[in-house]
């Protein structure tokens, strides 16, 4: 082997300082928004990454990629899994982008809409793996009422906390941009409850035969109640509007009792005729005066004449009580005329032409 001579080996030197200047890099390294200046040997951007101990996954973006230069910037971001809502439809999708500001404002762009996205709740903590903002003031709405966090560069649970706003376990919360292009946290409050309603059953008739009541006649045996129906709803409220209506329960808890009445079919009893009084023989002088005169003036001569005032009948116009007094029954005005007369004669010698006192001196005409 020949001697390497002093010349030789101080161009070696030389030659290996240049080549160690040329592996040497410095570069800024922006994982996720925080900034790290990094002096490297590697010579890709992954080696870089590897050596920084910076993991990366199938959907994290980063650029550049490839060969690492001196003085490159190398920018990493982490994707993350978000709920999109559009309407009253949810999908889950990933955005690399830093804050939710920036992710909604993707989101719009790439689709046309203006989402929100969806923040999951751990208990009484609203999460959200983004910080509202890179800066600038967001919007909180809760409760009716509209208040500002000054900086968002926050996230959703410090910027509740920080005013105040205490989640109940079903209330919703969601981060939208506003017209303006501004960011807002919206807090619904979400109430389910049990509503529970009455109304009333009408109740019916029943009607049985009673052979122990008379026909035509009837008694109330057992009088009705009306029911009662219980509807249990289970419903859902949204900052006090209800969005949602289930039936629980639909019941009777009080059943109707029906009304029963007897109607009676018991025949009647025919009341017998009383038997007539024998008719008094037409005798002595009474039977030659002139009764149809009298007839005429007391009735018309119709034998089944009624006063106007209905206390007077027949021929000869007889009162009630004065007709049974002379024996007979039923109404004088559905007697015959022999009969009438008959019984006239009889009061006629009982009493004198005075029970007649108007038409009375006819007799004698």
């Amino acid at each position: 082997m020949l001697p390497i001579t002093a010349g030789a080996a101080a161009l070696v030197l030389v030659g290996g300082g240049i080549a160690f200047a040329a592996a040497h890099k410095t570069v800024t390294l922006d994982v996720d928004g925080r900034r790290t200046t990094v002096s490297t040997f590697a010579g890709s951007v992954s080696g870089l990454l590897s050596a920084e101990h910076v993991a990366v996954g199938g959907r994290d973006a980063v650029s550049p990629t490839g060969a690492l230069s001196d003085g490159a910037e190398v920018v990493v971001r982490h994707a993350h899994l978000v709920t999109l809502q559009r309407g009253r439809t949810q999908e889950q999708v990933w955005t690399t982008a830093l804050t939710a500001d920036e992710a909604l404002a993707d989101l719009a762009t790439r689709d046309g809409a203006a989402p929100s996205l969806v923040v999951s709740r751990s208990g009484d903590r609203a999460q959200l793996d983004l910080e509202l903002a890179l800066s600038g003031p967001v919007d909180v709405i809760a409760d009716g009422t509209t208040r500002t966090v000054p900086d968002g560069a926050t996230d959703v649970a410090s910027a509740l906390a920080d005013l105040g706003i205490t989640l109940q376990p079903l209330d919703t919360v969601s981060v939208v941009r506003s017209d303006a292009g501004r960011v807002q946290v919206v807090v619904q409050r979400v109430v389910v409850q049990d509503v529970t309603t009455t109304s009333e059953l009408p109740y019916g008739t029943q009607t049985v035969q009673d052979a122990t009541a008379y026909a035509g006649t009837s008694a109330v045996r057992q009088p009705g109640a009306v029911g009662v129906r219980t509807v249990v709803d289970r419903v859902t409220t949204v900052d006090g509007v209800e969005s949602g209506r289930v039936t629980v329960s639909d019941a009777v808890t009080t059943a109707p009792v029906d009304r029963v009445v007897a109607l009676g079919t018991k025949p009647r009893p025919v009341a017998a005729p009383s038997p007539a009084a024998a008719v008094p023989a037409v005798t002595g002088s009474a039977a030659s005066l002139n009764w149809a005169a009298l007839a005429r003036c007391e009735s018309g001569g119709r034998v089944d004449a009624v006063s106007a005032n209905g206390l007077y009948y027949g021929l000869y116009q007889f009162s009630l009580g004065t007709w049974r007094a002379m024996g007979g029954s039923g109404l004088p005005s559905q007697a015959s005329a022999a009969e009438q007369t008959a019984r006239a004669e009889a009061l006629l010698t009982r009493s004198g032409a005075g029970q007649w006192p108007v038409c009375g001196r006819n007799l004698f005409s």
